[in-house]
C-alpha cells in the first residue's frame, strides 16, 4: 500500500513538470547566423551577464567553419582560421587576438558546461555584424562578407587599391579622419552599449602615429567628452584591408550624426544629449538671458595669430559681458560656462531650451589662416526674424564701439543658434588670425568695450 502510494505521487509529480519543460523549450534563446537558425545543443542558451549579451562561442565559430580547441585544464578556448587565431580564457577579460592582446568589456563565463563571451567581441574581432531582439531573444549574426556593401564606385578611382589614413583625432563632438583620397565608409550602429560603427573598406593605415597592429586596438582621448566612453580604432581585416573605428556613447539619450568629406577629410559630426537633470525655468518675472562663451575645455577653437586659442578671448569677453548683465535688475543672467569647461553645443542648447530663455548670445573670435589680413566684426542668427532683429541691434553696437570693419549680419546654420527656439546670435567680435585685430581685440579697454555694446543690444531688444 505504502509503495502504491509512493508511485501514485511520483506519476503526479512527473505530469507537473513535463509541460514546465516544455514551456522553457518553446521560449529558448535562439542564434540566426547569416539567415539560418544555428541548432544549439540542449541547455545551451544566449544569457543576459550584467547586462551584457553573451553567446555560446563554439557554436558560433564551428558553424563558420572555424577550427575551435578547448583546454579543459587552462579553460582555453582556441580559434582559428587559416592564419587568422584568436585565444580565450574563462574569467580573463583579455583575448589574444594574432598574438595581440584585446581588452573584453567582460570576461568569458562557463556557464551550463559551454564557454559564452560578449556580442561585442564577436562583432569586433571575429569579423560579425550583430543584432540583439529582447523580446524575441534572438541574436542576429551576419558575415561581413555577405552584409557590408562595397562603396559606390565613382569611375574616378582604381577599386582595388588600398586607401590609407594618416591621422584620427576627435574633438568638439566631431570624428575626424584624414585619408589619402576619398571613400565612403559604412557606418552602422550597435547596443549594449550604444556604439557607432564605422568601418572604411580597402583601407590600412598610413603614417600616422601609434599605427595598431594585427587584431590590437588604438585609442584616443576622450576623457573631456562626457557623452563618450571611448574611440577606439583598429585593422579589423586584412584581405582586403579594412578599418574599423568605434564611438562608444555614455549615458546619452540621443544621437544624430552627420557625415561629410572636405579636403581629404572624413568628419562625422554628432549631435548629442546626455542625461542631466533638467534645468528649472525660471520664474521671477525677469527676462531670462543665456550668455555662452564659445568652445573651451578640450575644444581650444581657432588659434590666433600670437598661437593663443579662441575659449581663452571668448572666456574673458563672457565674463565681462556677465558682470554688467548681473547689475541689470530686469535680467535673469545663465552662463553656459564660466571657467575653462567644455559644455558640448547639444548640451548649451538644451540648457536655453530648458530655461525657456528670453535671448541666447554665443561670443566667438574669427579667423582666415589662409588670408591673415581679412578683418572685421560680423553676427549670425539662423531663420528666425526675432533673431535676425536681435543680430542687427547687437551688430549695430557692436559696429559703432569698436570700429572694425562691417562685415554684416548673415543667416547661418550653426547648431547653437539653429536648434535654440529662443532669439538666439553667435558674434564673431573680430579676427584672431589678424594681428592688429587680435592685439585689438584681447585688450582690456576693448574688451570692456565689447561687453559693453552687447549688453547695450540685448537692453535695447528687450526693450528694458
Amino acid at each position: 500500500m505504502k509503495k502504491s502510494i509512493i508511485m501514485l505521487l511520483f506519476s503526479a509529480l512527473l505530469l507537473f513538470l513535463i509541460p514546465m519543460h516544455t514551456q522553457a523549450a518553446t521560449n529558448q534563446t535562439k542564434i540566426i547566423l547569416d539567415g539560418q537558425e544555428l541548432i544549439l545543443p540542449n541547455d545551451v542558451e544566449v544569457v543576459n551577464v550584467r547586462n551584457n549579451i553573451m553567446i555560446p562561442i563554439r557554436v558560433v565559430a564551428e558553424n563558420l567553419k572555424f577550427n575551435v580547441n578547448w583546454d579543459q585544464k587552462t579553460q582555453n578556448v582556441n580559434i582559428q582560421q587559416g592564419s587568422n587565431a584568436v585565444s580565450l580564457t574563462v574569467g580573463k577579460d583579455q583575448a589574444n587576438v594574432q598574438n595581440n592582446t584585446v581588452s573584453l568589456n567582460i570576461a568569458p563565463q562557463m556557464i551550463k558546461n559551454t564557454v559564452v563571451v560578449p556580442i561585442r567581441f564577436v562583432s569586433e574581432e571575429m569579423g560579425l555584424r550583430v543584432g540583439w531582439n529582447n523580446q524575441a531573444k534572438i541574436v542576429t549574426l551576419t558575415s561581413n562578407n555577405t552584409s557590408i556593401p562595397s562603396p559606390p564606385s565613382n569611375g574616378n578611382v582604381n577599386e582595388t587599391t588600398t586607401n590609407l589614413i594618416h591621422d584620427i583625432n576627435y574633438t568638439n563632438n566631431q570624428l575626424v579622419v584624414s585619408l589619402e583620397r576619398e571613400v565612403t565608409p559604412v557606418i552602422s550602429t550597435l547596443k549594449n552599449p550604444e556604439r557607432i560603427i564605422v568601418d572604411f573598406p580597402s583601407t590600412n593605415f598610413g603614417n600616422m602615429g601609434q599605427v595598431p597592429s594585427g587584431g590590437s586596438m588604438g585609442r584616443l582621448d576622450t576623457s573631456d567628452f562626457p557623452g563618450v566612453t571611448e574611440v577606439r580604432y583598429s585593422l579589423f581585416k586584412n584581405d582586403p584591408a579594412q578599418v574599423r573605428i568605434v564611438v562608444e556613447l555614455n549615458n546619452v539619450s540621443s544621437v544624430n550624426y552627420t557625415q561629410e568629406t572636405i579636403s581629404g577629410k572624413f568628419i562625422l559630426d554628432l549631435s548629442m544629449v546626455n542625461q542631466p537633470a533638467p534645468a528649472t525655468p525660471v520664474s521671477s518675472g525677469k527676462k531670462i538671458v543665456v550668455i555662452d562663451p564659445g568652445h573651451g575645455g578640450s575644444d581650444p577653437g581657432t588659434i590666433s595669430f600670437t598661437k593663443k586659442p579662441e575659449k581663452i578671448f571668448a572666456l574673458a569677453l563672457g565674463l565681462k559681458v556677465q558682470a554688467l548683465l548681473e547689475k541689470e535688475p530686469d535680467i535673469e543672467l545663465i552662463m553656459t560656462r564660466e571657467t575653462d569647461i567644455y559644455p558640448t553645443r547639444s548640451e548649451r542648447v538644451k540648457l536655453a531650451n530648458d530655461l525657456k530663455a528670453d535671448v541666447f548670445v554665443s561670443i566667438h573670435g574669427n579667423s582666415v589662416t589662409a588670408a591673415p589680413q581679412v578683418s572685421g566684426t560680423e553676427t549670425y542668427y539662423y531663420q528666425r526674424e526675432s533673431s535676425k532683429e536681435l543680430a542687427t541691434i547687437i551688430h549695430k553696437n557692436l559696429i559703432k564701439t569698436l570700429g572694425f570693419k562691417d562685415r554684416g549680419v548673415k543667416n547661418g546654420n550653426y547648431q547653437v543658434i539653429r536648434e535654440t527656439t529662443m532669439s538666439a546670435v553667435l558674434l564673431e567680435i573680430g579676427f584672431l588670425s589678424n594681428k592688429s585685430e587680435e592685439e585689438a581685440m584681447m585688450s582690456e579697454t576693448n574688451l570692456n568695450k565689447a561687453a559693453q555694446a552687447i549688453v547695450d543690444g540685448i537692453k535695447e531688444y528687450l526693450k528694458l
